[in-house]
């Protein structure tokens, strides 16, 4: 089941326990069970640290849990936490071991402090690149505080619960029975959801800071290179990212950026914080931008009015928004969404597997995902609103070589429809004839481009009529001291190595502007960068 590789890293890892841990297992003799008890005689022989006891008797069978030696309660995988899921599987082990997480302190204390029970269930596939971050968030939790429990679902070893609680989309997370939500979840966001305090407190602390040099607003690949820029000169800067990694949290693979060959999303997006930490810039996470104020005078503070009422002031400000995923905004699309409406093929694929799905979308996007689909599902729809597919020749090429596979050109959707709480069809209008179709299916990808995120601008900067912010060749815009960089500007092709460069040039370009402003009364005026670090 381990490769030799595997295996040695693995013993690695196992080397850094602290403390004996026991996997206490509750077994069947389905293929799941069998490999399972494989899987956890392996990991015991690489650790005199670690025992097996299969005497459990939990209801769902095949699964087990991760415990401190002499105690019965930890974090419970129920099904092989294998493929995407392996790391979850090993920092489950080394922290119940008391191998320290990385995870800042004051989020462990927020942890510690939850009062109440809270029994989490999360449901994840294995070929779910959005699912570790979750899992591991919950797991974590579970370890850190007595009164979290945590059980950790494969869906496809126990399909008959995703039947029978209509689970369409992963991570889908339930606390005490009912749906906590669905989607990538940071720990800090769930604690935060938890704790109804946090965001006042949150705010309190957010207004009380320093003013920046630099504030960049948003920490997608063209926030993270505008900071280490500007921080790379010295002068103070802080990041207010509503997720840190933006879209890039959400991308399988990453095969274009120049000198990495090949990443994934998450990866790539942990990679980005490590560079923007190393650079001790101050990086405020979940923190979304509400409204933006232009300075009073030449050389005055802008203020960015954050959505939890917090306050952040600096001399320039650098915007970096980005985009998200453009809705088809037609009936049956919000209220089916994560019951059969999903935008990630590659997470919420498996869970259609042997049914019929529609993608709607005909750019690249599009037919990368039908393509993905076909593999899995049935049968696949595409629906194309142009009179021909938009993405490249040799993805069309592809697509048109699938036996599962439909395409509908000029198809305008115009319904999305449902039964009993989930997807069970589309209709769309044939543009050519004027006719209306009905086709019945049972999931429905969205795959048809991206809106930015730049709604709270309106009335404060220029935008374009599809909402990007304007800026001219260095990134200015057209509020002095303001920039914008990436997918939310006006700036061509939406691509991280294009975004990136945006950014490094916004931040230069800020940089110019402070060092041309006149100075701040003491008052006003940023600390040091190197002040706060001593």
């Amino acid at each position: 089941m381990l490769d030799d590789t595997l295996k040695a890293q693995l013993q690695q890892y196992l080397a850094l326990l602290r403390h004996p841990i026991c996997l206490m297992a509750s077994l069947d003799d389905s293929e799941t069970g069998v490999e399972m008890k494989q899987l956890l005689e392996t990991i015991v022989g690489l650790s005199d640290k670690v025992t097996l006891d299969t005497s459990g008797n939990d209801a769902r069978k095949p699964s087990f849990v991760v415990a401190r030696e002499g105690q019965s309660t930890g974090v419970r995988f129920a099904g092989l936490p294998l493929g995407h899921e392996f790391t979850s599987l090993v920092l489950a082990l080394l922290w119940t071991g008391g191998h320290p997480p990385k995870v800042e302190q004051d989020v462990i204390d927020s942890i510690k402090a939850l009062e109440g029970d809270f029994n989490f269930e999360v449901y994840m596939s294995l070929s779910c690149h959005n699912c570790p971050d979750v899992v591991q968030a919950l797991s974590l939790m579970a370890i850190v505080n007595p009164n979290v429990k945590t059980v950790v679902i494969e869906g496809g070893a126990f399909q008959a619960e995703v039947e029978a609680r209509q689970i369409m989309a992963v991570p889908m997370v339930f606390l005490n029975g009912q749906v906590f939500g669905s989607g990538r979840m940071s720990v800090e966001e769930i604690v935060a959801k938890l704790d109804t305090n946090a965001g006042e407190r949150d705010a309190a602390k957010l207004s009380a800071k320093d003013p920046f040099d630099v504030l960049v607003v948003g920490g997608g690949p063209a926030g993270a290179a505008a900071a280490v820029y500007a921080a790379r000169k010295g002068i103070r800067v802080g990041v207010a990212a509503e997720r840190f990694g933006g879209q890039t949290n959400d991308t399988m693979a990453i095969e274009n950026y120049i000198s990495v060959l090949e990443t994934d999303g998450p990866k790539f997006a942990a990679a980005l914080e490590a560079q923007v930490r190393h650079y001790e810039v101050d990086i405020m996470n979940l923190q979304r931008a509400d409204k933006i104020i232009p300075a009073s005078q030449p050389g005055g503070l802008i203020e960015v009015q954050m959505a939890n009422g917090a306050s952040l002031k600096a001399r320039s400000v650098i915007l970096s928004t980005g985009a998200r995923w453009r809705n088809v905004n037609v009936p049956g699309e919000a209220e089916y969404k994560n019951k059969g409406v999903a935008y990630c093929p590659h997470c919420d694929g498996p869970l259609f597997k042997g049914k019929r799905t529609a993608v709607i979308g005909g750019g690249n996007s599009g037919i990368e995902a039908a393509i993905d689909l076909a593999g899995i599902v049935k049968h696949v729809t595409v629906f194309e609103f142009a009179d021909q597919l938009k993405a490249d020749a040799v993805l069309v090429s592809k697509l048109k070589s699938l036996t599962n596979v439909t395409i509908h050109t000029h198809a305008q959707t115009t319904e999305i429809t449902g039964a009993d709480g989930k997807v069970n069809g589309i209709r769309y209008k044939d543009r050519t004839t004027g006719d209306d179709h009905w086709v019945e299916l049972e999931g429905v990808f969205v795959q048809i481009g991206l809106v930015p995120n730049t709604e709270f601008l309106k009335g404060t900067l220029e935008l374009s009529k599809f909402g990007e912010i304007v800026v001219d060749a260095k990134g200015h815009t057209n509020v002095p001291g303001v920039f914008a960089a990436g997918d939310c500007t006006t700036v061509p092709y939406k691509q991280i190595v294009i975004a990136a460069g945006e950014g490094a040039k916004a931040a230069l370009s800020a940089f110019d502007h402070l060092i041309r402003m006149p100075a701040l009364p003491v008052s006003e005026a940023p600390t040091p960068a190197h002040a706060e670090a001593v």
